[in-house]
């Protein structure tokens, strides 16, 4: 027996279809997300503590994910190039860039033009982590905490050498800060890597540096080199017997920021995905095994939500922005 087909069934068949027509390309990638391969573009050559971090996480990730998680290094420029290829990528959720703070905040204060806009091309994600460094000083500066290394500091004006790993690294604004803060005309001496900094350091050709845990700690503990203190605004998870600098009274937001590992994408990529990479990541940097290799290289776990990381940028983009400013850094 055949039934009529009534025309508010039809009219409501047909509503729901032309719906699904037009939503079809974006809800139907989104839905299926992730349907092919995700590249991690680390803008930094293979073998650092960033490279290291992204594939511990993308191993992890592409399991929870059921998707290869394709980790690629485009190192030069400060991180520019890699950033900049992500910046241009197709926003599908296929490519995200896994990166230091340089490349998508401190780089736009510090080049005088770079080829995108950090905050225009790209989706911040999450902050994986936040990088508080140490500051070490030579076993013969009589300095063991940050008032004594301050009075040592005015007492021996112009003859203080620090030293960075580069012009405009957090190492050589935070000590130009210092220098300016309390009028001490120190030097500062660039290296081309932490490495050769901390070789000087050790020999006593300079007197002091910022550095990172994982490199400074073995001297640490063999008495090689004195930790002052440590930057940001908690304890450093990797030396949690070391006091923060401003638990010792430098409260200058200088001294609070810090570098970080974070992941972003191109604009304009789909919220839904943003929002389940960050969930997805969050649930491996709690992994215990994850969590413990990120610490060992003196990172502080945060795996923060889109939402935080974004807030934590505006807060801190103005004083990353002074510090640049008071070093005189400028880069072409």
């Amino acid at each position: 027996m055949n039934h009529p087909i009534h025309r508010r069934s039809l009219l409501a068949r047909g509503a729901a279809l032309s719906a699904g027509l037009c939503a079809a390309p974006w809800a139907r990638a989104q839905a299926a997300w992730p349907s092919k391969p995700i590249r991690f573009i680390v803008p930094y050559n293979p073998g650092g503590a960033t490279d290291v971090s992204a594939r511990v996480i993308a191993d992890k990730l592409g399991q929870r994910l059921g998707q290869t998680l394709i980790v690629e290094n485009k190192g030069g420029a400060a991180g520019i190039l890699g950033t900049d290829m992500v910046a241009k990528a197709a926003p599908d959720g296929g490519t995200f860039v896994f990166t230091l703070s340089a490349s998508v905040l401190t780089n736009q204060f510090l080049f005088a033009k770079l080829p995108y806009d950090p905050q225009k091309d790209l989706t911040l994600v999450s902050q994986i982590a936040v990088v508080p460094v140490t500051l070490v000083v030579h076993p013969d500066v009589p300095a063991r905490n940050a008032a004594e290394l301050q009075a040592w500091i005015r007492k021996n004006k112009g003859k203080v050498s620090y030293g960075s790993w580069g012009i405009g690294s957090y190492a050589h604004l935070a000590g130009a800060y210092m220098s300016q803060a309390l009028n001490a005309d120190m030097s500062h001496v660039a290296y081309k890597g932490e490495a050769p900094m901390l070789q000087d350091l050790l020999g006593g050709q300079i007197q002091m540096a910022y550095a990172s845990a994982s490199a400074t700690k073995p001297h640490i503990e063999t008495g090689k080199l004195k930790v002052i203190g440590v930057t940001g605004d908690q304890r450093m998870a990797a030396l949690p017997n070391v006091p923060t600098l401003g638990e010792q009274g430098l409260k200058d937001d200088a001294y609070r920021i810090c570098g970080f590992v974070a992941m972003a994408a191109p604009a304009k990529t789909p919220m839904e995905i943003v929002q389940r990479m960050a969930k997805e990541v969050n649930a491996v940097v709690q992994m215990p095994e994850v969590n413990e290799k990120l610490v060992a290289m003196g990172f502080n776990p945060v795996a923060s939500t889109p939402e935080a990381f974004m807030a934590s940028y505006k807060k801190d983009a103005p004083v990353w922005e002074q510090l640049v400013k008071v070093s005189g850094a400028k880069l072409d």
